[in-house]
């Protein structure tokens, strides 16, 4: 029986907005708030930006978790907008982009929270001289910035059976699909590189930056145009 491609258009706007709302998020917590705030280099110059802009780090403690909240949101729209094309890509998608990063980000905001912790002197801490609460809230900022690169070997991984479904589905382009992988193989490079090859991290994170883009085709395709029957075989479900 062909598939129904004006719920398919619903599903797949909804996940489009879900997704376009990641977009816009996830970039003030993963980019602007280390930017602004991490001297590289210099613990004392890094805390004392921290003690300045405490509540700016805490806004990227607060992008971070919302968009992995909304992230699980987006993960099951999308199992359910291709779930009839291949339910076992469609449930990959969910453990790679779901069940394995989530608890990695989650976790690693620890990082933050001890970094500003630290940089607030507490009483508690008074055993530790002030250069030396500096040194461990820049350590723990490093830390959590190592955390990001772990939970990105996942943001890779999931963007393959993502560009697998969309490849297969008949309602998108087949296009978006490939970018999806290219963009899969840009975060796992830049990832590896950063955790086993930290000397060539800045010139391979160029090159991948660029290839992730890859990933935004598909965001505004599908808060756009949801769904559209392309050129082919009719539109059936996955035997």
């Amino acid at each position: 029986m062909p598939l129904d491609i004006t719920q398919i258009k619903k599903d797949a706007r909804v996940a489009g907005v879900l997704y376009f709302l990641i977009g816009v998020i996830a970039p003030v917590g993963l980019l602007y708030v280390p930017g602004q705030l991490i001297v590289s280099g210099d613990a004392a110059a890094t805390a004392d930006r921290l003690r300045a802009s405490e509540w700016l780090l805490r806004l990227g403690v607060a992008s971070e978790l919302a968009h992995q909240i909304i992230g699980i949101f987006l993960l099951l729209a999308l199992y359910r907008l291709f779930k009839a094309v291949n339910e076992y890509h469609a449930s990959l998608l969910v453990i790679l982009g779901l069940l394995l990063s989530l608890p990695i980000v989650f976790v690693n905001v620890l990082n933050e929270i001890a970094a500003l912790i630290l940089a607030g002197g507490a009483k508690y801490l008074s055993v530790f001289d002030r250069p030396q609460r500096d040194a461990l809230a820049y350590l723990f900022l490093r830390l959590h910035g190592q955390g990001i690169q772990v939970a990105a070997i996942f943001w890779g991984l999931w963007l393959f059976p993502f560009g697998i479904l969309v490849i297969r589905s008949r309602f998108i382009p087949r296009t978006l699909g490939v970018l999806l992988m290219v963009a899969g193989c840009a975060y796992l490079a830049a990832s590896f590189t950063s955790l086993l090859l930290p000397q060539y991290a800045n010139p391979v994170g160029q090159v991948a930056g660029i290839l992730e883009a890859g990933e935004l085709p598909i965001i505004f395709w599908l808060l756009i145009w949801g769904a559209k029957a392309q050129p082919g075989p009719a539109l059936v479900p996955a035997t």
